[in-house]
């Protein structure tokens, strides 16, 4: 587990873009299955989240078309929260960061680490606008 006070500015990044950091099974459970379209990304502390995710994730809220919910878990902090996240990301492996769009409690579109790692927030960004357009 990394310690908050490490973690926060990561956190408080997307937070700040709108997102809801959750931190219990429950509120996940509440999020995803909602109506309407939600869009999860599991943060974590490595590079790829601070150079690619983080800010891929909130490039593509500049779009006309965005989810109508934004959360956020944090791998290594919110175990309960991201191991909920996860379990609704099945048949995908657990992987951190990535970014799952749910539509009325389905999971419509998934982008892994391997995704993520070394591709530009630019294309990141992109390839979830392209999401949005088709099931937002």
């Amino acid at each position: 587990m990394y310690p908050e006070e490490m973690v926060r500015p990561m956190k408080a990044e997307l937070v700040d873009a709108g997102f809801q950091d959750l931190h219990t099974a429950e509120a996940v459970e509440n999020a995803i299955k909602g109506a309407g379209t939600t869009l999860v990304v599991v943060n974590s502390v490595c590079g790829c989240a601070a150079r690619n995710a983080r800010p891929g994730a909130k490039m593509s809220l500049e779009g006309a078309k965005k989810p109508d919910h934004l959360i956020t878990v944090f791998a290594g902090v919110d175990k309960e929260a991201v191991d909920a996240a996860r379990q609704h990301m099945f048949p995908f492996p657990p992987s951190s960061p990535s970014m799952a769009l749910f539509k009325n409690g389905e999971l419509v579109h998934m982008l892994e680490r391997h995704h993520i790692e070394g591709r530009p927030a630019e294309l990141i960004a992109e390839n979830l606008q392209d999401a949005y357009a088709e099931f937002c």
